[in-house]
């Protein structure tokens, strides 16, 4: 360590930095407390979260009338469901869809519901198929995923 005696200049930098610092404070403080407390422009969340609309837009979009297209599935779905198709017993079962290579005729999406506290989002899908029927499923959204994906899917039966 060095003392004072071999650095003369130090304890006077010190005084001299601790007056600068003090004279700093009292401007500080002579701003009223209500004025530091408004933001006359109140700052977007940086952790933005999904709006229920956001997510049946969303949804409505990736389904589309027939089923996603391939780019959508790929870019637009999460690694969770990427890996549950992939882990599907039936290769020809369709966990987006809830069906086995089919294509659907129709596709409906229910409106979104969210539970912020849980940071998820869902929508019920109905599919409606060549025969007459029809099935539904559940799909879930998370509320901070960007770009807004498709994070699961939950088949009825």
């Amino acid at each position: 360590m060095y003392s004072s005696s071999r650095r003369p200049g130090a304890p006077l930098l010190a005084v001299t930095a601790l007056a600068a610092l003090s004279a700093l404070f009292p401007l500080v403080a002579a701003v009223p407390a209500s004025a530091r407390a408004a933001d006359p422009e109140p700052r977007r969340s940086v952790h933005h979260r999904h709006t229920a609309d956001d997510i049946t837009r969303f949804l409505a979009g990736f389904y589309g009338t027939h089923g996603p297209r391939p780019e959508d599935r790929r870019l637009r779905t999460s690694q969770q469901i990427k890996d549950k198709q992939e882990g599907a017993p039936d290769p020809d079962f369709d966990v987006v869809l809830c069906a086995r290579g089919a294509r659907p005729e129709r596709i409906e999406v229910g409106p979104a519901t969210v539970a912020q506290s849980a940071g998820v989002g869902w929508a019920t899908v109905t599919t409606h198929w060549g025969d007459g029927v029809t099935d539904t499923f559940t799909a879930y959204v998370r509320l901070d995923s960007r770009p807004i994906q498709l994070d699961d899917v939950i088949c009825a039966g």
